[in-house]
C-alpha cells in the first residue's frame, strides 16, 4: 500500500526510490526513541552522482536546486525504511540541514536549499516545515 506521503508526492512527480547504500562508513539513520536521525545524502541517482558542480562557479542555482531535490528524495527514502516502508508515520521534520559548494561570490545557498524544503512541505504539509 502506498502511504499518503507517497501518493502526494507522487502527483508532483517524484517517487521514492530504494534507499540508497551509504557512501562511506556511516548509518544511513539512527532511531532513538520516536526520533529519526537521517544521515546526510548526497544527490546520487541509481548509484551515482549524474551533476557536479560549483554553485556561481559552473554549476547555475537551477541546476544546483535539482541537486538539492534529489538530496531530499533519497533523504525520503532513508526515512521510509526507518519507518518500516509507511511515512505516515512521520509526525514531524523537525531540522534539515544542507551543504552547499559554491563559488566565493555565491550567497544564495538558502535559495538552493529551499528546493529540499519545499520537498519536505509537498511531502508533509504544515508538519514538513522545519
Amino acid at each position: 500500500m502506498t502511504s499518503k506521503v507517497e501518493q502526494r508526492l507522487q502527483v508532483t512527480g517524484v517517487k521514492i526510490p530504494d534507499a540508497p547504500s551509504p557512501a562511506a562508513n556511516y548509518l544511513p539513520f539512527t532511531r532513538t526513541g520516536n526520533l529519526v536521525f537521517v544521515s546526510g545524502q548526497v544527490p546520487f541517482v541509481s548509484g551515482k552522482l549524474e551533476v557536479t558542480g560549483t554553485v556561481g562557479k559552473n554549476a547555475s542555482v537551477e541546476d544546483a536546486q535539482g541537486q538539492a531535490k534529489i538530496c531530499a528524495i533519497n533523504l525520503l527514502a532513508q526515512l521510509k525504511v526507518a519507518c518500516g516502508g509507511d511515512l505516515d508515520r512521520v509526525v514531524r521534520v523537525v531540522k534539515l540541514g544542507a551543504f552547499v559548494a559554491s563559488a566565493d561570490n555565491f550567497f544564495n545557498q538558502p535559495i538552493v536549499v529551499n528546493a529540499a524544503s519545499d520537498l519536505m512541505v509537498a511531502a508533509f504539509g504544515d508538519a514538513g516545515r522545519h
